[in-house]
């Protein structure tokens, strides 16, 4: 039996595309690793720069742009492997992001993708997610992209096959590199861990403010908690340890934030 509150709603599209790419990202042989930065240094910077500018320096954009120096320095995480075997690589970093958008009413992550962030200036990168943020037509489906979510499941899901495939047509439609978050939709710590159809995925969780050790004196401390994914077909362990010691280098040093705006 059911009371006069029930009621059933037919699965929209772009819940078909959801559940094809996380049942495509399921099949790979992806390692998760958990990690804690302290933001404390470039949050504040932030906040600095806001006062004297007016203009909240984007945080995704911060992380992008460290994530692609921390690339440049330890390109052995930025491959693919194609459908013949081969291991391609990619200079240029190009990292899918989501930004918040209103659609319809309703504030949603859409992905967009931040061309060459390991050869583009902060500001640069920040106004990029900025404008995407405000572009009406960000996250909105073509009518082509809309047909092909009306295909069956099967022929569906081949599209995101294409990063063991044909790794270079994935750069020009996905990107190299992902950074999703779950901290944009919620406040506090906490990791989050999710499969992923890139050899490199960043998932940024919550920010937490908690006790830490600085020059052997107890103060509080930002930390940010981050779940630095990678495809282990192709990626070892070594060059994604020094990987993720280089990114959390940058990201606890600021790095970039100082020469803001200017340079």
């Amino acid at each position: 039996m059911t009371d006069g509150s029930d009621r059933a709603e037919p699965l929209s599209i772009q819940r078909r595309g959801t559940i094809d790419y996380m049942r495509a990202a399921g099949r790979r042989s992806v390692v998760h690793g958990l990690v804690e930065l302290d933001v404390t240094e470039a949050r504040r910077r932030i906040r600095d720069r806001e006062a004297e500018t007016g203009e909240r320096l984007s945080f995704t954009g911060f992380l992008v742009y460290c994530l692609g120096r921390a690339i440049d320095d330890h390109p052995a995480v930025h491959v693919y492997r194609d459908w013949r075997g081969r291991v391609v690589r990619f200079d240029d970093v190009d990292v899918n992001v989501l930004v918040e958008r209103e659609i319809d009413g309703e504030r949603v992550g859409v992905p967009h993708v931040v061309r060459a962030a390991n050869r583009r200036s902060l500001q640069s990168i920040h106004d990029d997610i900025r404008a995407a943020q405000a572009d009406p037509g960000e996250g909105r489906q073509t009518g082509l992209a809309s047909l092909g979510l009306r295909l069956p499941g099967p022929i569906r899901r081949q599209f995101w096959r294409l990063p063991q495939l044909f790794p270079r047509y994935w750069k020009r439609v996905a990107g190299t590199v992902a950074v999703t978050a779950v901290g944009m939709f919620g406040t506090g710590g906490g990791w989050g861990i999710s499969p992923t159809n890139y050899t490199l995925q960043l998932t940024v969780g919550g920010i937490d403010r908690k006790p830490g050790v600085v020059d052997d004196e107890i103060e509080p401390r930002e930390y940010l908690d981050l779940t630095v994914t990678v495809d282990h077909d192709v990626v070892d362990g070594a060059p994604a340890a020094r990987f993720v010691q280089r990114l959390t280098e940058l990201v606890e040093a600021a790095h970039g934030i100082e020469a803001e705006p200017g340079t």
